[in-house]
Order: structure tokens, then sequence, then C-alpha cells
């Protein structure tokens, strides 16, 4: 089972779980009130392969939605995914 929590706040992260295991991480900093720079996403040893970094990259965007804020990716990953998916253009500051 795969879950994804959040810790907000100026420095925020969002940590994804299979079943139970920490298995990735990505951070981001809130650059003034409605935006906010996706600085590092990690995917554990062991966990790569599956798609992981990629769910923590869209529950920001989903985050970034929701809150009708806009997302700099400055990860090099995080970067990646957003120029694959040009429906996620949208919220790109």
């Amino acid at each position: 089972m795969i879950e994804i929590k959040q810790e907000d706040g100026r420095k925020g992260k969002f940590e994804l779980f299979v079943d139970g295991a920490l298995a990735g991480e990505m951070t981001y900093t809130w650059a003034g009130d409605d935006k906010f720079i996706i600085d590092h996403t990690e995917v554990k040893a062991g966990f790569e392969g599956q798609g992981l970094g990629k769910k923590l990259v869209l529950a920001a965007v989903d985050f970034a939605r929701a809150k009708h804020a806009k997302v700099m990716p400055l990860c090099p990953y995080a970067k990646r995914v957003f120029d694959k998916s040009p429906d996620l253009k949208d919220i790109l500051f």
C-alpha cells in the first residue's frame, strides 16, 4: 500500500511510504504566499523504478492546484517531470 503524508510550513515536505516503510521524500520551500519551489526529490534505495518520485511530484501538483499556487521545480527530477507533462504547465512560475 502506498501512502503520502505532507508536512506544510515555510519549508515543507511530502513523504511517500510503501507498506509502512519510508520510500521517498520531496521537499519544498514557500516563496511568498502563492508560490513554492520544489528543491529535492529522493527515492530510497530499493524503491527505484516504480514511479514513486513521479507520485511525489504529482502530489505537489495537486497541493498547488488546491491552494491556487504556482510551482518552480528547481530539483532536476521534478523539472524533468514537468518538462515531459504539458498538462502540468499551468502551475509553473
